[in-house]
């Protein structure tokens, strides 16, 4: 398949997936392996969240602009962004100091296969009890619960356990409704994202060569228009919904992933 096509192939299943509890990277560690798409050392899976991460931005636009006005004059704006930085702290200092041994050893489908299905088991149980949401709005949001999803957030540098995941489940265990949980696992989204595409970028710089930029820019414009349409679209479906019917395909999913890995 030609080299364009296959990126935005991929960029099509980032922006799917990036919001979406399932895992971005581990669906996208699998479908290049099918593609036989040739990646600088795992620079193109990363990387191509830009387009994901712009789309949060281009989402929130009239949010984040109103909050940078009013940042000197409503302390909550700056609690709630205290905590954004706080939660990203954690996953921005593991994945700094173990980067290059996760993409070494981590970024394979038997990998992706285990820990989707095992996060969909966990992800089954959690939705089956019930939580007392007392944090009902992003501004009311503590730094203390910000670090905790932070925390969770870590669970996501395993391919296959999802970002999004990890944190809104995190949310969700310390008081967050549903609502509240997904929209700051998406503003948490912004920095770790955002710095983890721009330190991709200049860990791999020697190896993508000018042959890949053209593709890696097809990507993340692909990612970027089907992320902003699954935003609006999973903020919907919380409000009505929980996840388990994400459960359910995370288990089917890593199972046939699992299969393929090891018989073919």
């Amino acid at each position: 398949m030609n080299t364009t096509v296959s990126a935005a192939f991929l960029g099509l299943v980032e922006g799917i997936t990036e919001f979406l509890p399932v895992s971005s990277t581990g669906h996208l560690i699998v479908a290049a392996d099918l593609l036989k798409f040739r990646d600088a050392g795992g620079t193109f899976e990363i990387a191509i969240q830009l387009g994901a991460v712009l789309a949060v931005v281009a989402y929130y636009w009239r949010d984040l602009s109103g909050q940078a006005r009013a940042l000197p004059e409503r302390p909550e704006v700056r609690t709630l962004w205290l905590g954004v930085t706080l939660a990203f702290l954690p996953a921005a200092a593991l994945g700094f100091l173990f980067s290059d041994a996760i993409t070494r050893y981590l970024f394979s489908p038997v990998t992706v296969g285990l820990s989707l299905m095992l996060g969909g088991a966990a992800l089954w149980v959690i939705e089956g009890r019930t939580f007392a949401a007392r944090t009902t709005g992003l501004t009311q949001v503590s730094p203390r619960q910000a670090l905790i999803v932070g925390c969770a957030q870590c669970l996501a540098l395993v391919p296959g356990v999802s970002r999004s995941a990890s944190s809104i489940i995190g949310g969700l265990l310390i008081g967050l409704d549903r609502p509240t949980a997904t929209a700051f696992s998406f503003y948490l989204s912004i920095p770790t994202l955002g710095l983890a595409t721009l330190y991709a970028l200049i860990k791999g710089r020697e190896a993508l060569d000018s042959t890949q930029l053209g593709p890696l820019l097809v990507g993340m414009g692909v990612s970027f228009v089907t992320a902003l349409l699954a935003i609006g679209w999973l903020l919907k479906y919380v409000a009505r919904h929980d996840f388990r019917g994400f459960a359910v395909y995370r288990m089917l999913a890593g199972l046939a992933i699992l299969g393929w890995a090891l018989w073919r």
